[in-house]
């Protein structure tokens, strides 16, 4: 008998619907055969479907069963097939009735027959909206993912006998009416607070600026002197996510498994922060079934990438598309897939080898090759994608015992950040936009007011300094930001007097 149950798969960050179709043939040698560009991981379906049905107490048929999932030429890999698989063969064997209307079956087995929780049932939700499907029947731990799109029906399944005894119309499961406000991820650990960090007044005002234009920042000092404790503290001055943000992070934290069991909607910006010995693919994303990297995991966040010129050469020089275009695009054999990527990167670094060189109170021992091959490592192009270049000098310790002074907290900082990012996004929602950081250059050209005695202030420094055009750009969008913050109608001369000191560097410490 042959039956057909609906499911999907995930690629890249789409679903897309897969026909479960499973015959069961009274002749034939006995025993389970997937086909339809399966994976390897595929492989073990058969044994976890047919060791779950056994144990809820189902009597697995000595028959040949073939499955065949449809489109045959699109890739499948992943466990998210066990339960459409497991219907299926159950509705082939007489066991159960389909559901008259169209529904979706998405879920990983366990041997008990317990569903387990299943990334992408997020994505799943998304494809049953737009294919006009009601029913979706999913692990009750994931049906929060999917319970925050409208006009679906979330069926959250607890293991195979309940999907049984629903299908059979005799206990049927209540579909979830909304998420729990204790199940949005929106209660992250700040690691520090701006109050904690003792001087720095430069660096912070540095950061305030780049978390309320979501600017690039790169941080050089000596060790110690504080970058590392500013980069981890920059979460707690940045704006919760838009609902439109919020949904587009949703969904690669589904894919990605980054959610938990009942969790749902993400609502914090994520702080992605990789070892330096992590590979290209791993930064960017790919593989023969492309997956997400670290610059998509950080979008509408944060990457910040300690001891950058520790990086591998070429994994830092494939951070200029996702920087300059915010998307990455991955080509293989199978198809392209675009994964998204508009981050704020933190990048910091210390002068030298050593970490000493410029420090008045400590003689740089490197030599002058070891200098010039530690600053290789960051190439003009990918340092020219970075809007503010801030000098984090040692803490004098006077300002540690002596400085009675009580530092301004995240709290307070964050309400001029959020104050300033709901200004641009009133600016900026005619294209679709979030921040300054995101403009382009017909964007600038549109929006952007700057006085004449900025603009004469910005071409001097221009024809002085021989700044690129990218770095023009980015001098008026940082301009704009400092405006912002201002409260200023257009940029003035003071704006672009201090948005020019982050693109200005000393001979001791260059790092373009």
């Amino acid at each position: 008998m042959l039956s057909k149950v609906n499911s999907a798969a995930n690629y890249g960050l789409e679903s897309i619907e897969v026909d479960v179709e499973v015959n069961i043939a009274e002749k034939g040698f006995p025993g389970i055969s997937i086909v339809g560009m399966t994976g390897k991981s595929n492989e073990e379906i058969k044994e976890r479907v047919k060791t779950a049905l056994i144990n809820s107490d189902i009597d697995f048929p000595l028959a040949k069963i073939t499955i065949n999932l449809a489109p045959a030429d699109l890739q499948k890999d992943g466990s998210s097939y066990d339960l459409p698989i497991a219907v299926g063969i159950l509705a082939s064997m007489g066991e159960v009735s389909l559901p008259e209307e169209k529904s979706y079956f998405f879920g990983e087995l366990s041997l008990d027959g317990k569903l387990r929780h299943t990334k992408g049932v997020f994505l799943l939700g998304i494809l049953a909206k737009e294919n006009g499907v009601k029913n979706i029947f999913v692990p009750r731990m994931s049906a929060n993912e999917a319970c925050v799109i409208p006009d679906i029906n979330i069926f959250p399944v607890d293991d195979l006998t309940s999907i049984i005894k629903h299908l059979r119309k005799e206990k049927l499961i209540s579909p979830l009416k909304s998420v729990e406000a204790s199940n949005i991820l929106n209660n992250s650990e700040i690691e520090f607070d701006f109050g904690e960090v003792y001087g720095q007044d430069q660096a912070k005002r540095a950061m305030e600026i780049a978390a309320a234009g979501g600017h690039n920042l790169f941080l050089m000092g000596p060790p110690g002197s504080g970058k590392t404790m500013l980069s981890r503290a920059l979460p707690g001055i940045l704006p919760m996510l838009s609902e439109d943000e919020s949904m587009e992070v949703t969904k690669i934290f589904s894919i990605t498994g980054n959610i938990p069991p009942g969790g749902s909607l993400v609502r914090n910006r994520a702080f992605r922060n990789p070892h330096h010995t992590i590979s290209q693919v791993g930064m960017i994303g790919g593989g023969s079934n492309p997956k997400p990297g670290e610059v998509t995991l950080a979008h509408r966040g944060v990457l910040f990438l300690d001891e950058f010129p520790e990086f591998g050469r070429s994994t830092l020089e494939a951070l200029r598309q996702p920087i300059e275009d915010g998307r990455v695009a991955i080509s293989r054999a199978s198809g392209k897939v675009t994964f998204p990527s508009q981050f704020m990167l933190v990048a910091a670094a210390n002068p030298s080898p050593c970490g000493f060189l410029g420090d008045p109170k400590h003689s740089c021992k490197c030599s002058v090759h070891g200098i010039q091959n530690y600053k290789k490592k960051l190439s003009g192009p990918v340092m020219d994608r970075i809007d503010m270049h801030v000098v984090v000098p040692t803490i004098e310790s006077k300002e540690i015992f002596e400085n009675k002074k009580v530092y301004e907290k995240s709290e307070s900082i964050r309400i001029r950040v959020e104050a300033c990012r709901q200004k641009q996004k009133n600016r900026l929602k005619k294209f679709g936009l979030e921040c300054n950081a995101e403009m382009k250059n017909k964007h600038i050209k549109e929006v952007v007011k700057m006085s004449p005695e900025a603009t004469l202030l910005l071409r001097r420094a221009m024809d002085k300094f021989r700044f690129s055009t990218r770095s023009y750009f980015r001098i008026i969008k940082l301009s704009q930001t400092i405006a912002d913050l201002s409260n200023e109608i257009e940029i003035g001369q003071a704006n672009v007097a201090e948005a020019l000191q982050y693109r200005i560097r000393d001979e001791a410490n260059e790092t373009v």
